[in-house]
């Protein structure tokens, strides 16, 4: 199958973000919906992509040898903790500011303002726990249940690499 440059620009960020979910590509593609992004796959990666037990979408081997593209986590075993992630600078800069392994865990509210104070920034609560979420995917982060969601990181900061995806 021969891939259009853009198949192939979409196929590159399906590696990179892997493991993701239909919404994350959404909103790096421009897409309407979920469903869009979905008949793309498809449709024009169909044979370079998987979902996996937990439905999220990952690229087969010989996509990530297709595109010039270092995956979105390596670690150095199978079974442990990722040791390099490739996120979206928000992701490492949550990363940053995160509770560390042996910290108590803490809020999305908490994290964004750590954030507004460490960067100048001001993502909204839906982008923090977005990327909260995505890093969890990713390995990187744990959840804790109490009243709320409360999250820390899975992997001490000086054990992880993080790149900044454009």
């Amino acid at each position: 199958m021969t891939l259009s440059d853009e198949a192939k620009e979409r196929l590159a960020d399906v590696v990179e973000l892997q493991p993701t979910k239909n919404a994350e590509l959404q909103e790096r593609w421009d897409m309407e919906s979920g469903s869009e992004v979905h008949q793309y796959l498809e449709n024009e990666l169909g044979e370079y992509y998987f979902r996996d037990d937990n439905s999220l979408i990952r690229a087969t081997a010989e996509a990530a040898d297709l595109v010039d593209v270092e995956p979105g986590v390596e670690t150095v075993d199978d079974e442990g903790p990722p040791s390099r992630v490739r996120v979206p600078k928000l992701h490492a800069q949550i990363v940053d500011v995160l509770a560390a392994p042996d910290e108590e865990s803490e809020s999305v509210v908490s994290v964004l303002h750590k954030l507004r104070d460490a960067f100048d920034v001001d993502p909204s609560t839906d982008e923090v726990r977005s990327g909260l979420q995505s890093l969890r995917r990713k390995g990187v982060v744990e959840v804790e249940y109490r009243t709320v969601p409360t999250f820390r990181l899975a992997v001490s900061r000086d054990d992880l690499e993080v790149a900044v995806s454009e």
